[in-house]
This record gives structure tokens, C-alpha cells and sequence, in this order.
């Protein structure tokens, strides 16, 4: 599978080499012939926008310059955030809506999603802590939004 459709059921796309990511649903891994960043950039574009709009739009909305969370599909407040720049091969993307809560680590992180499952990232709780924070922002600002038009 090259082309993956980002749901409500996708929790992370994790990088396991330059062109292969797992991807984790609540029920169900997939492999994906495709790098993270690869995969968030197809989604930006098959829910409407570009990667670089997408940027644009968060920038707009929250004042982030760097590590952008990134609103993928807007009805369904489907949200992602990278665990580091996407610059970096290495970069995790998590879903917002799909984090119970966050836990340090001795080696990193641990991201304890709403079903239960946890996994450990090797990113330091503070890093991943502030990315989940900006990304809470991005969403409020977003809800702030969608009151304001209603």
C-alpha cells in the first residue's frame, strides 16, 4: 500500500525507514510503502488544501513558526502533530484527538491513547508535551472559528 486515507480511527504514522511507515489505528497496524511526511502531505491534499496551505493556515491561526500541527481535515477536527521537525526522516505524527495522556519516560515518552494502548517515543516528555500543547492551541483556535461563522 502506497496511498493511506487519514480517519478517525488513525492514532500515529510512525517512520520505520526512509520510504516505509506503520501506521496505527485503534484496531489495526498497516505498513505503508510511503514516509510520514509523504503520507501528511498526500492528506493535506485528498481532504482539500496543500501541506504548505495547511502550514500557512496554522501560522495564521496560532502564531507557530516551526514543528506545525497540522489541521488535516477540518469537519472531522482531525489533527496531527510531529514529534520533531518535519525536516527530520524520524518525525512521528500523532493524532490529537487520540491522546488520553502523556507520560515521561526514562528513554522518552510515553503516549497513552483513548483505547488504552500506550507507546514509547524517544523524544524527551518536555518536546513532546509543548508540541501537544500547540497542537490543543491550533484546536481551540480552530473551534474559536467555527463559532464565530455559526
Amino acid at each position: 500500500m502506497v496511498d493511506y486515507e487519514i480517519n478517525e480511527s488513525t492514532q500515529l504514522i510512525k517512520p520505520v525507514s526512509k520510504n516505509k511507515s506503520i501506521i496505527c489505528e485503534e484496531d489495526t497496524e498497516y505498513e505503508i510503502d510511503n514516509s510520514s511526511n509523504k503520507i501528511i502531505k498526500y492528506n493535506c491534499s485528498f481532504y482539500g488544501s496543500s501541506y504548505i496551505g495547511r502550514c500557512e493556515g496554522t501560522k495564521a491561526l496560532t502564531g507557530i513558526k516551526s514543528k506545525f500541527p497540522i489541521i488535516i481535515e477540518e469537519s472531522r477536527n482531525i489533527i496531527f502533530f510531529p514529534t520533531s521537525s518535519v525536516r527530520s526522516k524520524d518525525s512521528i505524527w500523532l493524532s490529537l484527538n487520540k491522546i488520553k495522556k502523556l507520560k515521561k519516560a526514562d528513554n522518552g515518552s510515553i503516549v497513552v491513547f483513548n483505547n488504552g494502548k500506550s507507546v514509547v517515543l524517544p523524544i524527551s516528555y518536555y518536546s513532546l508535551n509543548n508540541q501537544y500543547y500547540r497542537a490543543t492551541m491550533l484546536k481551540a483556535k480552530l473551534y474559536e472559528r467555527k463559532k464565530e461563522i455559526a
